[in-house]
């Protein structure tokens, strides 16, 4: 039976899916969610050979490179969606990088750099698709960490404050958005592995102090994966949750303490 059917039978229409920062990691594995429910799904990044070969690895999917940290390049990336396919559905912004100076050792522009790309990238593409996403009565879903919920250790404060800014923003633009019939919601990870993380790379380094960490701070005890994370940004854009707006998913294995 043709994917299109499938989606019918289960209530859904295909959508036009932009997930940005894709090439790689948790943006590509959600970008692969999206495609074998049948969607049509478009890649960004910054790096076009990553982005072909991402694309190659997801048949069917398309790509556009762009650095949606910059508006006008944010904007072109929608005004190639639109031109392509005629209508934006679902935006999925992934953007984002926790690595920064040790706490206490912040230039502005370190906060500059960390605040472009997990703040105002958000920012910019949202602002870009605004009026595409109230004609389709769109939703977006933001890609936060569960550093911008409470103090982990070791985390960076630019990437902490970043991430908390990010969930304020979600939280309050929910109001506005909801009166245009448009949806925003974020997921804030915990400890995510996947080929290539900052996990993958501590787990071979040193696995006695990462099993540690999981046995003391993670109540289910262990990493989490990228497809775990997928499944809640496809329920986030599906038919299932048009009542939900407005909030912050954890998705850490219980690590996080606060409501």
């Amino acid at each position: 039976m043709a994917a299109l059917e499938l989606l019918r039978i289960k209530g859904e229409r295909q959508k036009i899916v932009l997930v940005t920062g894709s090439s790689r990691g948790i943006g590509f594995d959600i970008a692969s969610r999206f495609l074998n429910d049948g969607h049509q799904v478009i890649l960004n990044g910054r790096n076009e050979e990553q982005l072909k070969t991402a694309s190659k690895l997801l048949s069917g999917t398309a790509f556009k490179v762009a650095d949606v940290s910059e508006p006008l390049e944010a904007q072109g990336l929608v005004d190639f969606v639109i031109k392509t396919w005629g209508r934006l559905d679902v935006l999925v912004c992934n953007v984002g990088d926790g690595r920064s100076v040790p706490g206490g050792k912040e230039t502005l522009a370190d906060w500059q750099k960390c605040f472009n790309v997990n703040l105002w990238s958000v920012t910019n593409m949202v602002e870009s698709a605004l009026n595409e996403l109230e004609k389709s009565k769109g939703c977006i879903v933001c890609i936060s960490s569960i550093c911008g919920m409470e103090y982990i250790q070791g985390a960076p404060v630019t990437y902490s404050v970043a991430k908390a800014a990010l969930n304020a923003y979600v939280k309050a633009s929910s109001v506005h958005l909801g009166k245009k019939g448009i949806r925003i919601n974020a997921i804030a990870p915990g400890n995510i592995i996947f080929e290539g993380s900052v996990w993958e790379r501590k787990l071979a380094e040193d696995p006695a102090n990462v099993e540690k960490m999981l046995t003391n701070c993670v109540p289910l005890s262990r990493l989490g994966k990228a497809h775990e994370v997928s499944e809640v940004v496809n329920f986030l854009a599906s038919s299932s949750a048009t009542f939900v707006t407005g909030t912050v998913w954890k998705c850490d294995g219980g690590q996080t303490r606060s409501f």
